[in-house]
């Protein structure tokens, strides 16, 4: 076994060609073996196995940078700087499943976010030459489905600019980012797969022409001189050249040996160089190759021969919403879909085979996504944008000034809201109730349950003069959360006795949280805490009828699956301060910090976030008003 004997990227210096591809090969064993055990991104990894070799081979990390857009295609990377443990992979304590520099000095960006390497390599490269950094080196590996995202052109923009500043970028192109890449940008790299390498070509011309007498040189001359022309002819990979960037390739993305010898030559090049290697997503493994949808971009556990499930997951938040996309399609044939590169994930599968002309991917850019969904709703179509709540950041300015601002009728979904756990820090949806309060006109909307996201969602594609958001968490949906009475537009969930003249807690649960609010009321109920549950359904604005009843009670207490800062607590606040309503509030929620990977239960349980912590402090808060805080303690909750 040579896997286990690689400590470091310089252990594999001393391997010959043979013994490399039996590394790829124990590599790929390890990585079904593994991510098969703990779920993960195993696609990715299986088809740059060869690239992170050669890369590791060719570059002296950590001096010199070798960077992974978006990451999830690391683990490679990992196995090769020391990390070979995977037993608990994106679990607590365990692996990040992206790049992570508590991990590793080898590790450089772990945003995890797309499109967003050649603006790091930009930066790194400029460090480089401003220190006078001459033997350092910048390798960025961008995926063809990332340079769908428009940052990528921005930094290529800028890095074509310097023509004397070295910069290795490999495009790893295999045709996918989940699913198969599209646009304009996919059909020119098809392109340039199927066709013979320019280089290839004039180092054959030239071996010709220099054999022919007295003409020969001369003429071969002549055709590199006009090679901008016999490239365009040849491979048009001019899109590249008119940048000003050196191209290489396409290069046999499983051939380390040639994998090698472009790198070395990108590497000695005096500015950027496009390394182009076509890559096989799931590469060795029968069923990721089989698996048409994302080539097992990313996993739970499953079985390492057959590839399946080892369990079968009830009803999804997702799966809830895609069904009923594909119900308001056979009503209304106004309503379109929009995903950005992720048409299986956010749920939007099953309208796409419904209604292929209605549907549309357009790549990894959130940015003009936004912008073109504006563009629809203006033109009499109402569009479904379902993107993961921490996508939506990207696509800020747009969803204000060219959705908001216009008054377009545009309804984002937002999937994987809240705390989403075992993809880590910049996964966690728990940024959007925050930014989308500053928004003029938008209506947002947090269903507790699968009953409501369908009818929140009927709701919100009614609207047509503003945008609406419909957010919903990760995972399985739980049970039905009935309501017992209906107060303004917010439903009442859980209501005291008619004996109880002020109730002590006015509980506001928000979304998916609902049920742990119910339970948190039922603690305080032991300990003779009266409280009235209340669904707001719809987070922004806050209901009309929350100021008077919150009025009525002696505390009020908000719970929600978001960031604490500006989230849906600071808007109760502001709202009843506006009504000059003056009762003590308590807002929980997720403070305002990265979260390290951990599953959902296990960080709610760090940040207190559980119904015992709440019900406790609560306790401790209604104990105070009652003049007992000082004298005694308030009573434990169990």
């Amino acid at each position: 076994m040579l896997l286990p004997r690689i400590k470091g990227p310089r252990d594999l210096d001393r391997l010959s060609q043979e013994e490399l591809d039996q590394l790829a090969a124990e590599i790929r064993s390890f990585l079904v073996d593994a991510v098969s055990k703990t779920g993960g991104h195993l696609g990715p990894n299986l088809g740059v196995v060869e690239l992170t070799i050669a890369l590791h081979r060719v570059f002296e990390s950590p001096k010199d940078k070798i960077l992974f857009d978006t990451g999830h295609q690391a683990y490679v990377h990992k196995l090769l700087t020391g990390r070979q443990d995977f037993g608990n992979l994106r679990s607590k304590g365990g692996l990040s499943g992206y790049p992570s520099r508590a991990e590793s000095d080898h590790d450089v960006i772990e945003n995890s976010h797309a499109s967003t390497v050649l603006g790091w390599a930009d930066g790194l490269a400029k460090a480089n030459e401003v220190l006078g950094r001459e033997d350092h080196h910048v390798a960025a590996v961008i995926g063809d489905g990332a340079l769908t995202g428009g940052m990528a052109w921005e930094a290529l923009n800028n890095i074509a600019a310097a023509k004397d500043r070295p910069l290795v970028i490999v495009v790893n192109d295999n045709e996918r980012s989940y699913g198969p890449t599209i646009g304009g940008l996919a059909n020119h790299l098809a392109t340039l797969r199927t066709t013979d390498g320019y280089e290839r070509f004039l180092a054959r011309g030239k071996e010709i022409l220099e054999r022919t007498p007295v003409v020969g040189k001369p003429l071969f001359e002549t055709l590199h001189g006009a090679k901008k022309g016999l490239k365009d002819f040849i491979a048009p990979q001019g899109m590249f050249e008119d940048l000003g960037l050196k191209y290489i390739g396409p290069i046999d993305g499983h051939d380390i040996e040639a994998l090698e010898s472009a790198l070395q030559r990108a590497k000695r090049f005096s500015g950027p160089v496009i390394v182009h290697c076509l890559t096989q997503k799931g590469r060795g493994y029968t069923p990721a190759l089989e698996h048409e949808a994302d080539r097992f971009h990313a996993v739970g556990v499953i079985h390492p021969d057959t590839g399946l499930p080892v369990s079968t997951d009830a009803a999804s938040w997702t799966s809830v919403f895609a069904d009923e996309m594909v119900k308001l399609g056979k009503e209304r044939k106004d309503i379109v879909g929009i995903t950005a590169a992720m048409l299986q994930p956010v749920g939007l599968k099953k309208f796409a085979d419904a209604f292929p002309d209605r549907i549309y991917d357009v790549g990894i850019a959130e940015q003009h996504g936004a912008t073109s969904a504006a563009g629809l709703a203006t033109g009499g179509a109402h569009p479904v944008f379902a993107v993961y709540a921490t996508f939506l950041n990207r696509a800020f300015d747009q969803v204000l000034m060219d959705v908001a601002l216009h008054k377009c009728g545009v309804t984002f979904v937002l999937d994987r809201a809240g705390i989403t756990g075992i993809d880590g820090a910049s996964h966690n949806g728990m940024w959007d109730m925050s930014i989308l309060q500053v928004v003029p006109g938008l209506r947002l909307a947090a269903p507790r349950d699968a009953e409501q996201l369908r009818a929140q969602l009927r709701e919100a594609v009614e609207v047509k003069d503003a945008p609406t958001v419909v957010r919903f968490s990760k995972g399985v949906v739980g049970p039905a959360v009935p309501a017992v009475g209906k107060i303004g537009g917010m439903d009442v969930l859980r209501a005291p006795g008619a004996e109880v003249t002020r109730p002590d807690v006015l509980l506001v649960a928000v979304g998916a949280l609902a049920p742990m609010c119910l339970e948190i009321a039922d603690l305080l109920d032991k300990q003779g805490i009266s409280t009235t549950v209340v669904d707001p359904r719809w987070v922004k604005p806050v209901d009309e009828a929350l100021a008077p009843l919150a009025d009525r009670h002696r505390v009020v207490v908000t719970v929600e699956d978001n960031g604490r800062t500006g989230g849906v607590g600071a808007a109760v606040s502001q709202a009843l301060r506006d009504a000059g309503v003056d009762v003590p509030l308590r807002d929980f929620g997720i403070p305002q910090r990265f979260l390290d990977h951990a599953l959902r239960k296990e960080i709610m349980a760090e940040i207190g976030l559980t119904a015992p912590d709440i019900a406790r402090q609560v306790t401790g808060l209604v104990a105070k008003l009652d003049g007992r805080y000082d004298s005694e303690p308030a009573a434990a909750v169990d």
